[in-house]
This record gives C-alpha cells, sequence and structure tokens, in this order.
C-alpha cells in the first residue's frame, strides 16, 4: 500500500513533465518560425562604385572613405592618363543608432562639403524581399565667387539629394539596387545645363556579382529624367572592382564623373562614358 502511494504520484509527475517538455518544444519552435531571419547585406560597401548602397555601419563604427577620381584617360600621356589631375574627398561616417547613420566630407571637385545620413527603413529576411534605406545629402559649393553671378546670396551654394534605396540580395553572389532620386540645385550655369532644370528627378540603377570570396565586380548608373534638350552633361557610369582586404574595402572604378559628392556627379557629369572621356578612380573604405 505504501508503494502505491508512492509509486502512482511518482507516474502521473513524469507523465505531466513529459507533456510538459513537448510543449514547450512546440511553442519554441512556433516562436522561432515567427520570427524574421535576416539575409546578409546586398552589398559590402557604402556605395556600389558612385551610387550609395543601402548598407550603413553598425552601432558605434566609425567609416574613413577616401575617394580618388582622376583626369580623363583619352588624353594619352600628355596628362599621364589623368594621373597628373586628381579630385579627392575624404569623408567619415558614424552611426550613432542602429541603422541610422551621418556623414560629413570634403570634395576636391568644386571645393564641396557635405553632409549627409543613412535610415534604414526595412532588411531583407525571411518575410520580406528587399532592404529599404532612406539617404540624403546637403552639397556646399565653397568655390562659387559672388563677383560672378548677380544677386548671388549664400543659399545659391546649396545642393540637395534625397534618394530611396531599394536592394535586393538575389543569391550569394548576385545583388540589385534601384534608387530613385530628386536633386536640387539652387544655382545652374545655363550654359552647361541648358536650361533652368533646378529640380531633377534620376532614377539610379546598381549591381555586384560576386566572382571569388573576396572581390566582386560593380557597376551602377544613374538616368536623369529632366535633363534639359542641348545640355552638355551625360548619365553617370561607374564600373569597377571590390577588394575586401580585413578591414579594408578598396574598389577600384572607370567611370565618366569626375566629382564624387552625390550632387555632383548624379548632376553635373560632362563626361561621355561612350565617347572614351573615361576616368580611372579608386575608394579605400576603412571600419574602426
Amino acid at each position: 500500500m505504501i508503494k502505491k502511494i508512492f509509486i502512482y504520484p511518482t507516474l502521473f509527475l513524469l507523465v505531466f513533465s513529459v507533456n510538459a517538455q513537448d510543449d514547450l518544444l512546440a511553442e519554441l519552435n512556433e516562436e522561432t518560425g515567427n520570427q524574421d531571419q535576416y539575409e546578409l547585406p546586398a552589398f559590402k560597401a557604402m556605395q556600389i562604385g558612385n551610387l550609395q548602397s543601402t548598407k550603413i555601419g553598425d552601432k558605434g563604427d566609425l567609416y574613413l572613405n577616401v575617394a580618388h577620381r582622376f583626369g580623363s584617360l583619352k588624353d594619352g600621356i600628355d596628362n599621364f592618363f589623368g594621373l597628373d589631375e586628381a579630385n579627392t574627398k575624404i569623408q567619415l561616417t558614424y552611426s550613432f543608432f542602429d541603422g541610422v547613420q551621418f556623414g560629413l566630407s570634403r570634395d576636391s571637385f568644386e571645393k564641396t562639403y557635405s553632409l549627409t545620413s543613412k535610415v534604414r527603413i526595412k532588411r531583407q529576411s525571411s518575410k520580406f524581399p528587399v532592404n529599404i534605406v532612406a539617404y540624403g545629402a546637403i552639397d556646399i559649393n565653397t568655390i562659387l565667387k559672388s563677383a560672378n553671378f548677380a544677386d548671388f546670396k549664400f543659399g545659391d551654394r546649396f545642393s540637395y539629394v534625397a534618394q530611396a534605396l531599394v536592394s535586393r540580395r538575389i543569391d550569394k553572389n548576385l545583388s540589385l539596387e534601384i534608387a530613385p532620386t530628386y536633386v536640387r540645385q539652387n544655382l545652374q550655369d545655363i550654359s552647361v545645363t541648358g536650361g533652368r532644370t533646378h529640380n531633377q528627378f534620376i532614377m539610379g540603377l546598381g549591381g555586384r556579382v560576386k566572382v571569388s570570396k573576396r572581390m566582386s565586380i560593380n557597376l551602377d548608373y544613374a538616368l536623369n529624367l529632366s535633363r534639359a534638350t542641348g545640355a552638355k552633361t551625360f548619365d553617370p557610369i561607374t564600373l569597377g572592382v571590390d577588394i575586401e582586404t580585413g578591414g579594408h574595402v578598396f574598389q577600384l572604378l572607370f567611370t565618366n564623373a569626375r566629382g564624387s559628392n552625390d550632387s555632383g556627379y548624379l548632376s553635373r557629369t560632362t563626361g561621355d562614358f561612350f565617347a572614351g572621356d573615361i576616368s580611372f578612380g579608386f575608394n579605400v573604405v576603412r571600419v574602426f
């Protein structure tokens, strides 16, 4: 009788414990199934070539980006295939918050200072097909002289860029991006723009094909939908190679754009890529 008193409660507790464990495992599996499984970033660097990518540094990361754009290759040995001429941009970006990044840069092209920001809206995951990032830039052209323009104001130095960056990592080797873009130029040289196109709408396109563990081929293009007839500007095209080496990403590229700041290369590219007016350049990205 005493044995029965101990055996029956013990069997009941064992059965209850097994059933409780099964229920807990089922609940955990259900919760795991409901969680987003995020994909790896579509791009390794902050830019595909010239076009901004959807990559944002992690909270607390400081990035140093040094960009060089040399002169046109078509001038040949006279300017050592463009190496005698160079525009340089130095940029620092920092993420104070997760998914929010701010940047400050100076580009020798038109002696331009820039303030930039990137904000992640959505990440590609098992439940969402794309990455969505909002990007904005304020560019200040300091080479402009008031003596050259009537009624010149300080605000005339400003240009603004707003972009919606949408990318998808198709598979482990291929990533694609579209970038609807708005550019506002407060002051324009009509002899170059061909008309008053202060507000411009541009469609950016870009992609990355991974060819080895640490190397990829990148391409980006920006189609200006607001260019005036007779304008002396062209759509920027950039073809490049990414090489990853530890904490560095080297981007070697060929482009018809001389400027590295966003409004400069998007709306003031004067080289014709298909006529051979192409420059060599590179970006060096270092994270701390």
